[in-house]
């Protein structure tokens, strides 16, 4: 039997009294996960489901640009049912259980789309950075949706970053980078960087802690991931405002977090409202004490 452990500062401690034989994963990529602090390429679908989530996600991107947009790309899974879909795949949340225990929410989704032969990027950041969440131990799981390549701007990730606090990060809003604030952590040691390769239907995962980046896209193909950013366990709580979160595997016995809905069918007007208040939320969180703010 293995317990579920978090490696903080070199120190592996238990985070829970959960103990038992990994769902999904093998002990050795658990011992992995948190030594590294990532994990890839995990198999969650295959390519022919993953191209249909794609035909879907460009469908709508096509008949509602108002809603899933370059700036309007947080929590598109409360109005659309694929992505909700994703969001509860059970390979996905079996993974969860395996690192974070039997109660697991998740607080959110992104959308990271980088067009063909474009200047976006994204700069070293740790997710937890603005997220408000305590303590900082929670684990991002991006889905590609197409290859992501080191060609097409995959992430990159620092091993072993997590095992340090939060860095000082710098705002810089850069026209370019499309993370929220801009924020940006000096001084990496780039070297040291793994480039996190992915086919379409494969997943990674971060803690949230790790130190990761990504370069522009310089393929001929859209790179097109879906960020569950981040799942946490259930007794991690929100101190900069409340939040909500969706109980995705076992019980919400904290009840730290307000409870979301999921979407019954897409575009439902309760799901575009209950979005937009979600966004609200996230937003006054993500930038919290900044004298700007985006779109996103």
């Amino acid at each position: 039997m293995k317990s579920n452990l978090v490696c903080r500062n070199r120190e592996t401690v238990r985070i829970n009294e959960y103990i038992h034989m990994p769902k999904q994963l093998s002990p050795a990529q658990v011992e992995q996960f948190w030594n590294d602090g990532f994990l890839f390429p995990v198999d969650a679908f295959d390519g022919v489901q993953a191209k249909k989530y794609r035909n879907l996600l460009e469908e709508a991107e096509r008949d509602h640009p108002g809603e899933i947009h370059a700036e309007h790309r947080n929590n598109a899974h409360y109005i659309l049912k694929f992505l909700d879909e994703i969001a509860h795949h059970p390979v996905i949340l079996d993974v969860m259980e395996d690192l974070l225990g039997p109660d697991v929410l998740l607080t959110g989704t992104v959308l990271f789309i980088k067009e063909p032969q474009t200047p976006a990027f994204v700069s070293w950041h740790q997710d937890s950075t603005y997220t408000g969440i305590e303590p900082k131990e929670g684990i991002t799981v991006w889905v590609a949706l197409s290859e992501a390549s080191s060609e097409s701007g995959c992430m990159q990730m620092i091993p072993e970053s997590h095992h340090q606090g939060i860095l000082e990060h710098h705002d810089r809003f850069g026209e370019n980078n499309i993370l929220t604030r801009g924020q940006t952590i000096e001084g990496i040691e780039k070297e040291r960087a793994v480039d996190v390769t992915l086919k379409p239907g494969q997943i990674s995962l971060h803690h949230v802690r790790t130190v990761h980046s990504s370069t522009p896209n310089r393929s001929d193909d859209r790179r097109i991931g879906l960020a569950l950013q981040s799942f946490i366990a259930a007794s991690v709580k929100q101190t900069l405002g409340e939040d909500y979160a969706l109980s995705v595997r076992g019980q919400d016995p904290f009840q730290h977090f307000l409870r979301a809905r999921r979407p019954q069918s897409d575009y439902e007007p309760e799901g575009i409202a209950f979005r937009e208040a979600a966004n609200q939320r996230l937003s006054d969180i993500l930038y919290h004490g900044s004298e700007l703010k985006r779109d996103y």
